[in-house]
């Protein structure tokens, strides 16, 4: 499989992959080998204030090939769950 630019994943633009270069996260294979709640965890951590839920769902998203939005409610809660955030 050929590796995409982080901006060309499902729900990842341009400034998305400039934030996550800027917590060291530079191309798919990085954010595979640590996951969308590692990767949200960081991003959350060096923005907290602009960082929502959402781009945990966008992540997860990414990294399987779905909208973040059509993600079922039990895989959401399972993911903010495993993030920390309830």
């Amino acid at each position: 499989m050929r590796e995409r630019p982080i901006s060309a994943l499902p729900n990842l633009g341009p400034k998305t992959a400039e934030w996550l270069a800027a917590v060291g996260i530079t191309s798919e294979a990085e954010l595979r080998a640590i996951g969308p709640v590692e990767a949200w965890q960081r991003l959350k951590a060096a923005q907290p204030e602009l960082i929502t839920v959402n781009a945990l769902y966008a992540l997860h998203g990414a990294l399987t090939n779905q909208h973040w939005a059509a993600l079922p409610q039990d895989l959401r809660a399972l993911l903010r769950k495993d993030a920390g955030v309830e």
